[in-house]
């Protein structure tokens, strides 16, 4: 497949197949259900690809890749998490650029097809979103030709300027990369600026911090504690796997009343218990 010949037969289709610049080394693309970032500058030619999307995503985040970098493929792609609307191009997509794919130990046994994640559960409420997911993919994805464990060297090393973070509660091995110097964490599901239980939110997204996604959600003791450990990063800009970028005044208060309601806000009634 060649990209360049892709965008030209596909030209109006692809469009719309642009990033949303954050920073001169942060660029957003807002797919179908969830954003995928990319981190590095394009005038040093290195990058790296924050999650993948949902399957058959793959043409689109190509396209806006060429666009910000052309010619020019990821170090690598880094998965905040298995689920399907985070790693589902990252098979296609690290074929066509033979680039590793990363991911913490605790999250590789999804990755590699030996486990399947627990089965969504549509009575937490919120939204049509919840309603829909039994239907999500519930195979298990293999990736092992490109998979990579992240080690403690990559969490502090794998990225100039930015951590990798141990962030569980939404899976076993969700991470976030934090930057040390500019204080932007990338935080993939551990928590949300739109209601991802909505399908309404995503057309129409108002910010406001919200816990992880309900029906996938692992564990919500270790969640609350994931959110504890981000109030103390002291973030100033997130930039979450649903819903659009967040920071100053209004990501202060609503981390902060996210964690002292987190019972009430986060944890579905019939969880909460």
């Amino acid at each position: 497949m060649d990209i360049n010949k892709l965008m030209e037969k596909h030209q109006d289709e692809f469009d719309n197949a642009r990033v949303k610049e954050i920073s001169d080394d942060i660029a957003m693309y807002r797919t179908l259900v969830s954003n995928i970032y990319m981190v590095g500058k394009p005038s040093n030619q290195l990058w790296y690809l924050i999650d993948t999307g949902v399957a058959q995503y793959h043409e689109r985040i190509l396209v806006a890749a060429q666009r910000r970098f052309p010619n020019i493929p990821p170090k690598a792609i880094i998965l905040t998490n298995g689920h399907f609307d985070h790693a589902g191009s990252a098979k296609a997509l690290a074929k066509y650029w033979d680039v590793p794919i990363y991911a913490h130990p605790q999250e590789i046994p999804y990755l590699n097809g030996s486990l399947a994640y627990p089965p969504a559960d549509p009575t937490v409420g919120g939204g049509l979103i919840s309603l829909m997911s039994p239907l999500f993919p519930k195979k298990p994805i293999q990736l092992s030709k490109w998979l990579k464990p992240i080690t403690e060297k990559m969490e502090q090393g794998l990225i100039d300027d930015w951590r990798i973070i141990h962030t569980p509660g939404y899976t076993p091995g969700h991470i976030s990369l934090f930057n040390k110097k500019n204080r932007t964490l990338i935080a993939g599901d551990a928590v949300a600026t739109e209601n991802p239980e909505s399908a309404l939110a995503m057309v129409f997204p108002i910010s406001k911090v919200y816990g992880p996604p309900a029906f996938f959600t692992d564990n919500w003791d270790i969640a609350k504690q994931t959110i504890a450990h981000i109030i103390k990063l002291r973030p100033k800009l997130l930039l979450a796997g649903h819903g659009l970028p967040m920071e100053g005044d209004l990501l202060d208060k609503g981390l902060k009343h996210l964690f002292d309601n987190f019972e009430q806000i986060a944890i579905p009634s019939n969880k909460n218990k």
